[in-house]
């Protein structure tokens, strides 16, 4: 089992090498849900999902995958590798089976532990997913730039994400928040949702670049992932005005899922996306 601390923070073993941080949100004893970050991202993420889990009666399991946060890295991995960090969470919390919910860079591990492992997943939801490159088309081009440069230079995306986390914490939350918003929106992000995901992302690099070079990668090129393979119910939720997965993508990655469905979000962006669905993400059994 994991150790607790008062910041409601586990800690569990993986293996001799790797162990992987989660944080939990809502009602201890309520209905779980696997709430997966961005990448980068942490545990932290999962507060935005708090009020709507207390609200509906919802345990939040936020972990952090492998690299991030408090987790130890694991460079080697892959999306497929997905189960193997998200199972030792459930074990760790006494949960059987859960609901999976993946925002931006934690939609294709959501998708991936789906496709492995069915009996511990109820159902999907996938958030302003990031989509496979075979079923997407051409990604925007400061995505296609961060893939490009894991594979290639991971050294140099390591120092541009060391300068990136440095300005975070010690600038406006607006500085993180711009990355995730288009400029020319008018609906304003609350101070709370701005506050947690500068929050996120300096937490992201609290042990350093690996979790993020990483998916960079491994997210940019094929997954390794069967789609045809889910069975489970799976809720695709995407914004028509968002640049960093752009609705389109949303569309095929529809097409290549059997059993999935998928929202519109009129005018939403990404981070947006993620606010205007946490209700009904978070409201049990649709």
């Amino acid at each position: 089992m994991g150790h607790r601390n008062r910041c409601e923070t586990s800690v569990v073993r993986v293996d001799e090498q790797r162990e992987i941080a989660y944080a939990e949100y809502g009602r201890p004893d309520g209905t779980p849900l696997v709430f997966l970050h961005g990448t980068p991202g942490s545990r932290r993420l999962g507060a935005l999902l708090d009020h709507a889990a207390r609200t509906h009666d919802v345990r939040v399991l936020a972990p952090e995958r492998p690299g991030y946060g408090r987790s130890s890295p694991w460079p080697e991995r892959s999306v497929a590798d997905a189960a193997a960090f998200v199972t030792p969470v459930l074990d760790d919390a006494g949960v059987d089976a859960a609901r999976l919910a993946g925002f931006s860079g934690g939609g294709p591990y959501a998708l991936s532990t789906a496709a492995t492992r069915p009996d511990r997943v109820d159902r999907v939801d996938v958030i302003a997913g990031a989509t496979p490159p075979r079923v997407g088309g051409d990604a925007p081009a400061v995505q296609r730039l961060l893939g490009t440069l894991a594979t290639r230079a991971p050294r140099v995306l390591g120092g541009l994400l060391r300068g990136q986390a440095w300005c975070a914490e010690r600038l406006d939350p607006s500085f993180v928040v711009g990355q995730y918003t288009a400029s020319n929106a008018t609906e304003p992000v609350p101070d709370r949702v701005a506050e947690t995901v500068q929050a996120d992302f300096v937490e992201a690099f609290a042990q350093g670049r690996s979790g993020a070079v990483t998916e960079f990668r491994t997210t940019s090129t094929d997954w390794g992932v069967d789609l045809t393979a889910i069975e489970t119910d799976v809720d695709l939720w995407y914004g028509t005005a968002d640049t960093n997965v752009p609705f389109a993508h949303a569309r095929g990655l529809e097409r290549a899922i059997p059993t999935a469905e998928l929202h519109a979000l009129d005018g939403a962006d990404h981070l947006r996306t993620l606010v205007r669905s946490v209700p009904a993400v978070v409201a049990a059994d649709r």
